[in-house]
């Protein structure tokens, strides 16, 4: 236990000391004292309630998600009715009224055109019911009506759906640490530290960035889509500002590609006219169907459509075989990466929109840091003189293993690029008292030791044995509650849950293996007949 080879201890000193010198950015930062330029600087992230920065509430439109389900279910019964060959006759299909409905020819063919269309339900989540009513009126129609716990269970994958990219999105801005968790049925609440003007940050959320390609209906009159007259079967389109064309397009409502199957999107310049475009890749998937669409329309015009609207129709000249494709539609620089971000994030299930905005000054997080800092440090100091005065030299090791144990959590937490917040200053006071707890375990177990006889090298030896078992179960289950915590939690649960991890591990560091070692090489260069302890 207490035999420390030269390699343990010049391993023991480097990690200490790399720790060390990584916080030392973050204590710079902190006390406002110039950082060399041209050194590393990892600094620990303040969170959004000691920095300040922007908190916004987003709230999805719902009935979008419902219009949604009927469109992708009417698509899934027109497939499924035509893998059959044409052996079930049906009348045309519909999805008025919130629900699917077609009509049976042949009344004997109903009982197979259950077995077709009724393995499209699936379950509504854990309600135990299905997502989809299955009913047969007039015995020759069938209605698909969608049920109230299946529309949850969609509303529900749709929001978890949206918190996910707009996590990728605000990643993909370069901001740290955001927080963003759901509100209720239908609500995301965003917090973004630092971040003053939150302008370019709602204008990138805002934007669903879904990607269509669907094929021109060129047999529509102009005159009735000029006059808002939609055709059987399509969809008007308005253009998009800025794009070569202005007023409505009839597009084929269905049939066309969803830009969901991309692999990546980046913004680029037109070889021939230098402008800004965004050139998207597909999977294997989609590229397979963007090449057989565009193999069966050559010579026909596609229409590009970004969240509702046109960006551009071109023709089809050849076939599309490589799995990529360009956008082009007017953009600047700025609008065409943002565009691209938002593409290669993925597209929101649901639109967004900001129902309440606040911007936190970084005065309330200052005078936080500033209390925080007192309290801590008035703390440790009280900390360090009562362990001094108690345990004598043991106590100043104890004193010493509790400075680098701080320093060594916030460089850590600065290489990880972890934020913190006012709970996690919590932690960091916390994580003090269990690393004097653990030397106040070790010190009194040696105390023990020598009540009973042993001699000096006997007793430290078995103080540090005996006492590092309690320490290690106790440290065991709170680091099982810190992960916890840090799985379950959200926002500031998870940066006290964060501090404290990193606080059990350093702090069984430099409590119990750094005093150990530096106790030990005490011992033996002096080798004393009592202790003062």
């Amino acid at each position: 236990m207490l035999d420390f080879p030269r390699w343990k201890q010049l391993w023991f000193w480097a990690l200490a000391l790399v720790c060390c010198v990584a916080a030392l950015p973050s204590i710079f930062s902190l006390s406002g004292a110039p950082w060399p330029a041209m050194l590393p600087s990892p600094k620990v992230n303040l969170g959004l309630d000691l920095a300040g920065g922007s908190d916004l509430l987003l709230e999805a439109s719902t009935d979008q998600v419902v219009q949604q389900r009927l469109e992708t279910m009417e698509e899934s019964v027109r497939a499924k009715l035509s893998q059959a060959g044409g052996s079930i006759k049906t009348g045309d299909i519909s999805n008025k009224n919130g629900a699917i409905s077609f009509m049976v020819d042949n009344p004997a063919e109903v009982d197979a055109a259950r077995e077709l269309i009724l393995p499209l339900t699936n379950g509504a989540g854990y309600s135990g019911k299905r997502d989809w009513d299955f009913n047969v009126v007039d015995s020759t129609r069938i209605v698909l009506t969608p049920t109230k716990e299946g529309i949850a269970d969609s509303i529900s994958r749709a929001m978890d759906t949206a918190t996910e990219v707009i996590r990728k999105r605000i990643d993909a801005l370069g901001t740290r640490e955001p927080t963003i968790i759901r509100e209720g049925d239908d609500r995301i609440v965003v917090q973004v530290p630092g971040l003053k003007d939150p302008t370019a940050l709602k204008a990138l959320l805002g934007q669903t960035a879904k990607l269509e390609f669907k094929l021109v209906d060129t047999t529509a009159l102009p005159s009735d889509v000029a006059q808002g007259v939609r055709p059987p079967g399509d969809d008007l389109v308005p253009f998009a500002p800025g794009a070569h064309q202005q007023g409505l397009l009839a597009v084929k409502r269905l049939g066309g590609i969803k830009g969901d199957q991309l692999t990546d999107a980046t913004q680029g310049f037109d070889q021939r006219t230098n402008s800004p475009i965004v050139s998207i890749t597909f999977d294997a998937t989609g590229g397979a169907k963007f090449a057989k669409l565009t193999t069966e329309n050559v010579g026909k015009p596609f229409a590009i459509i970004l969240d509702g609207k046109v960006l551009s129709a071109p023709n089809i000249n050849e076939p599309i075989l490589g799995g990529s494709a360009q956008i082009s539609g007017g953009f600047t620089v700025e609008s065409a990466n943002e565009l691209a971000i938002s593409l290669r994030s993925g597209a929101l299930p649901v639109d967004l929109r900001v129902i309440e905005e606040r911007t936190v000054g970084p005065d309330l997080g200052a005078d936080a840091i500033h209390k925080g800092v007192i309290a801590m440090a008035v703390g440790t100091a009280l900390v360090v003189l009562l362990i001094a005065v108690t345990y004598g030299r043991f106590g100043l090791y104890a004193d010493l293993a509790l400075v680098i144990n701080v320093l060594m959590i916030l460089g850590i937490m600065a290489a990880l690029d972890t934020t913190l917040t006012l709970p996690g200053i919590a932690g960091f006071v916390l994580t003090i008292g269990a690393a004097v707890d653990a030397n106040v375990l070790i010190n009194e177990r040696i105390r023990e030791e020598r009540k009973r006889g042993r001699r000096v090298f006997q007793a430290v030896e078995m103080g540090y044995k005996e006492a590092s078992r309690t320490i290690f179960d106790a440290n065991t289950t709170h680091f099982i509650a810190a992960t916890l915590m840090f799985m379950f939690g959200s926002g500031p649960v998870k940066g006290f849950a964060v501090v404290l991890m990193i606080g059990i591990v350093t702090s069984v560091f430099t409590a119990v293996m750094l005093t150990r070692m530096w106790v030990a090489l005490w011992l033996r260069k002096t080798r004393p007949a009592e202790l003062v302890i």
